[in-house]
């Protein structure tokens, strides 16, 4: 089933007006924050190239978020949960935790959400949960594409800033590259203490 806003019509049918889309970035990461990102979309959206951003170029991406955030008739927001939160609550319940406050950032608020994957947890709306969502639903889409591209960005950030680690690059995930730069030189405050590699990285194991 390709992307479109059936799902959404769906919704519509049922008396629901305003629909968000919300998908996150950065749960797999030993680095930096999860990001969640909401978007309602105009009844009449259509797009030739949106698709789960993990389908996309990096430059695809940029060039489609700069189209979905600059526009009068399109509805966003994003919401960052950082490594020390992610360590004290685990990475599942930050991610409800960005999800949860992405939505909640939007005005106005949405009546219905599409979340990609499963059911968030004591989430504020009434949500409709779609497995594999963000290939399927252009609302889900655009929140995957603008979480995603906010979260690369704030790793480029951090690579200025930490540079050993090579963030820039993997963006925080697990590669050799970034396990050697951990055996090397330990983890930085932007890692996640309660990640298994970062965790034995910190011991000296």
């Amino acid at each position: 089933m390709p992307c479109s806003l059936a799902h959404e019509d769906l919704l519509r049918v049922r008396g629901f007006r305003l629909i968000a889309g919300i998908d996150e970035a950065g749960r797999g990461p030993l680095a930096g924050p999860v990001v969640a990102a909401a978007v309602i979309l105009p009844a009449d959206f259509t797009h030739g190239l949106l698709n789960d951003s993990k389908q996309l170029s990096a430059a695809k991406r940029e060039r489609i978020f700069a189209e979905l955030t600059s526009r009068q008739d399109i509805t966003w927001a994003s919401a960052v949960v950082g490594p020390e939160e992610i360590d004290r609550i685990n990475i599942l319940r930050a991610t409800h935790e960005a999800m949860r406050r992405a939505a909640g950032k939007l005005t106005p608020p949405p009546d219905h959400v599409l979340v990609d994957g499963l059911s968030v947890r004591d989430f504020p709306l009434p949500q409709t949960a779609l497995v594999g969502g963000d290939a399927i639903s252009f609302s889900i889409a655009a929140a995957s594409v603008i979480a995603k591209v906010t979260r690369d960005r704030i790793m480029v950030e951090l690579d200025a800033r930490h540079p050993a680690y090579g963030f820039a690059k993997h963006k925080g995930y697990g590669t050799p590259q970034h396990l050697a730069a951990l055996r090397t030189h330990g983890p930085c405050p932007h890692h996640r203490r309660t990640f298994f590699p970062v965790l034995q990285a910190g011991s000296g194991l």
